[in-house]
């Protein structure tokens, strides 16, 4: 995959990681990162390998379909457990109340082979794992999720960015335990739980009262779609998909796809290993002192001096993956304590951090620098230690947010 020079996603212009900088906190919210076991020395070295995730568009239309275990970025969700999806509140802002947009999915198995064997985790039901990501478009209720993790225990805090787990056995009711053959003919098991007719994200567990066929996750969403499209075309729908004869079926497939600008637009997620470090890369605390100014610490300034190094190895890069290992922090003061990050709400293990999403996925989705347009300095995704097989089908985690001095 070729690698060009990516621009900023707010203004068009050549990304300058040099004068960007990440909002700190108030000092009556600010909580100072303390973790013993952490060395100052080693958050500037390379660690275990990391893969990297860039986005480009998919080569076939069948390339993202749930059957072929995709890992993708905006569109709609190719739900791994097709039936029974999240619902009520999980699908929605804690903040505002509407309905949330799919961000991207990670397809990432755990599998009882060196070097990705984990003592702690089943891997025979992980063969099969994907996590999905979502996320308010307003920008006001990601300063106020930030604001929540801060103000009060996470656990407890309003979210804007929610995360979801689904896993399944090797031998499971909606696919072949046979690998994909990749060439277009490959198909699930069984059908789907109908979607919403709108955003294509959500179970539509409620009906249009007209035509039977037309399904919603919210009646903002219903209410949009009647406005937009659906008014006149429901008895045309009607007609056209309910012979005289036959009774109304249920299957979102004979829904026609309605108009929605309810999705940013579809990427497939390729996976790389992160490049070496050029030899020739200047050194880290020097030029940490070289960027530090009269508001900023010595450790913020070396913190993003290392950001930087490190995102310009592959600047196109939108998502790092290194499971039980560290992200990599734009800055040092932003950071969770240990016990910022929740236990799994499943099985009281641990959550350990998985992967972090970049900003420069905003790029991609063309998103302007508009008045509270969203911005994030990086997201981090933390998932249960044990990836436990909890009583839901999408066990909720848990994600923590840096945003850019920009934003805040």
């Amino acid at each position: 995959m070729s690698k060009e020079v990516i621009t900023n996603a707010n203004d068009g212009s050549i990304v300058n990681l040099t004068n960007m900088r990440i909002s700190s906190l108030d000092d009556e919210e600010y909580e100072e990162y303390d973790d013993e076991d952490d060395d100052d020395d080693e958050e500037f070295e390379d660690g275990a390998p990391v893969t990297l995730g860039f986005v480009e568009k998919p080569k076939h239309e069948w390339s993202l379909l749930r059957h072929l275990f995709p890992s993708k970025a905006g569109g709609t969700p190719a739900w791994l457990n097709p039936v029974n999806l999240p619902s009520g509140k999980a699908c929605l802002c804690d903040i505002c109340g509407e309905p949330l947009r799919f961000l991207l999915q990670a397809y990432s198995p755990i599998v009882d082979d060196p070097p990705d064997d984990d003592p702690l985790v089943d891997t025979e039901l992980t063969f099969h794992r994907t996590l999905f990501v979502f996320m308010c478009t307003s920008m006001s209720c990601l300063l106020q999720d930030q604001h929540e993790q801060w103000k009060h225990h996470p656990e407890k805090g309003s979210r804007s960015v929610k995360v979801f787990r689904s896993q399944l056995p090797h031998h499971n009711q909606f696919y072949s335990s046979e690998a994909p053959k990749n060439d277009g003919s490959d198909k699930p098991l069984g059908a789907a739980a109908p979607l919403c007719s709108w955003c294509g994200t959500w179970k539509g567990d409620k009906v249009c009262s007209n035509c039977k066929r037309a399904r919603y996750c919210s009646k903002t969403h219903q209410a949009i779609h009647w406005s937009s499209t659906h008014k006149t075309q429901c008895r045309t729908i009607d007609l056209m998909l309910q012979p005289s004869n036959s009774s109304p079926t249920n299957s979102s497939d004979d829904i026609p796809k309605a108009a929605s600008n309810a999705t940013w637009p579809e990427y497939e997620i390729i996976n790389e290993d992160e490049p070496e470090l050029d030899s020739g890369t200047s050194n880290v605390g020097a030029y940490g002192n070289a960027l530090r100014n009269d508001n900023e610490d010595e450790g913020d300034a070396k913190s993003w001096a290392y950001f930087t190094q490190r995102i310009a190895r592959a600047p196109e890069q939108v998502l790092r993956y290194s499971r039980r290992e560290k992200p990599l922090w734009p800055m040092l003061s932003g950071r969770p304590s240990k016990t910022d990050i929740p236990k799994c709400s499943s099985c009281g293990s641990d959550r350990v951090f998985e992967f972090q999403i970049l900003p420069q996925l905003l790029y991609y989705f063309d998103v302007k620098n508009e008045s509270n347009s969203l911005d994030w300095a990086t997201i981090a995704v933390y998932t249960c230690e044990a990836s436990c097989d909890g009583s839901l089908a999408y066990e909720e985690e848990f994600c923590w947010v840096q945003l850019t001095s920009q934003s805040g």
